[in-house]
């Protein structure tokens, strides 16, 4: 996108996103605050610094940047960003998870939501989707990137690690991915359900490049995901792991695997709202 907006600004736009997450789960007392929330500056970083993309959305990706959401029920906070940066009305927020809306608990297809290429939320499954996204590009002489998010918990799926060998393997150097490391997942603390162990050296392990950062400090963010790209393009595929706080921005939700899949009520959103500065208009 033209124009990008400095880190400031960036930083007004996520407190804004907040406010729309919060909203859109208590209105339908259902959905998933706490990644969202958490993940909040990398999807700002993506659709409104780094991604080279078109909201009139070319389906196939073609000449631009794609990006993937992987774990699929942080659906909330991609919402909201695709909107804010043109895919769709900001009032079309007000529709999520209700009847034959296309804003689904998790990102769906059939509607033909603009923003949205796959199907998402059946963990496991996104880090192939992009790998496959990313091998076509080198296959077609398209030299931009392919990005996807995934969950800590989500790397205790099989299908992960398959996709982890099959873009060393075949030399996907342009697929960057991230991790978000918030060590919470909905059964509770990750290394009490089944420990990454090491997930630094299990990526480098696995023949990617690797770096770990803070993933709410937006201006290292972006620093990091420049980097990567510099990396990129070397043989190998590139994997950030980044350290987050499940329900950031709003205090009594941070750091609690509770606020994976509960809405806040209405006394609990007001709360919310109080913490978080209203800078681009409610939907």
């Amino acid at each position: 996108m033209s124009n990008q907006p400095n880190i400031e600004e960036l930083q007004r736009i996520a407190s804004q996103v907040r406010r729309d997450i919060v909203r859109m789960v208590n209105a339908v007392n259902s959905g998933h605050p706490g990644g969202s929330l958490g993940c909040t500056e990398l999807f700002v970083a993506m659709y409104f610094h780094i991604l080279k993309h078109d909201n009139k959305f070319n389906q196939t990706g073609d000449g631009e940047d794609m990006f993937f959401l992987s774990n699929g029920h942080i659906s909330p906070v991609w919402y909201s960003c695709l909107a804010r940066s043109g895919y769709f009305e900001v009032s079309e927020l007000a529709t999520f998870r209700k009847i034959n809306s296309r804003l689904q608990g998790h990102p769906a297809t059939e509607e033909g939501l603009p923003g949205v290429r796959v199907a998402s939320g059946s963990l496991g499954q996104g880090l192939s989707v992009a790998a496959g996204a990313a091998l076509a590009k080198k296959l077609n002489n398209d030299d931009h990137f392919v990005y996807v998010l995934t969950g800590d918990g989500e790397q205790q799926e099989g299908q992960v690690w398959e996709a982890a060998m099959f873009a060393a393997h075949h030399k996907v150097d342009n697929l960057i991915a991230f991790t978000d490391y918030n060590g919470k997942q909905i059964d509770g603390p990750v290394d009490d359900v089944l420990s990454l162990q090491n997930l630094h050296a299990k990526w480098e392990s696995f023949g990617w490049e690797v770096q770990s950062f803070d993933g709410n400090n937006i201006e290292e963010l972006i620093a990091n995901v420049e980097k990567a790209k510099e990396l990129a393009g070397n043989g190998k595929p590139v994997m950030n792991i980044m350290t987050t706080i499940m329900g950031k921005g709003v205090d009594f939700m941070e750091d609690h695997h509770k606020w994976h899949g509960v809405a806040p009520n209405d006394e609990q959103l007001e709360q919310a709202l109080g913490q978080l500065e209203e800078t681009l208009g409610d939907y």
